[in-house]
């Protein structure tokens, strides 16, 4: 009876990872190049990721959730993306969906 309650428990805890979220951030540093409003999407040109297929193909494209937020001037969610097209940007996503976009100091 020990062993069938064993083995019940360790399926149980080996089904239970089945479920998990993988938890993989990814951090991007580049310039904005394009924003979609249609789509909801970025366009990014990297410079710096966590991402090697991203560092290799020097550019990405992530898209923006209900739950993106967007740090401009320490101000949280005061602009929209278009807005800050152009500028240096550090973006903080989970396959392919964005957590954080924050806007970086221009190079003096």
């Amino acid at each position: 009876m020990k062993y069938i309650i064993t083995i019940a428990l360790a399926l149980a805890v080996a089904a239970s990872s089945a479920y998990a979220g993988c938890n993989k951030k990814v951090s991007s540093i580049g310039k904005l190049e394009k924003f979609d409003a249609a789509t909801k999407t970025l366009v990014i040109a990297i410079t710096n990721s966590s991402n090697a297929k991203e560092v290799k193909n020097k550019k990405a494209k992530i898209t923006m959730t209900p739950d993106s937020t967007i740090v401009h001037d320490g101000k949280v969610n005061s602009v929209s993306p278009g807005d800050i097209v152009g500028k240096n940007v550090s973006i903080v996503s989970e396959h392919g969906k964005i957590d954080y976009v924050i806007t970086l100091a221009d190079k003096a």
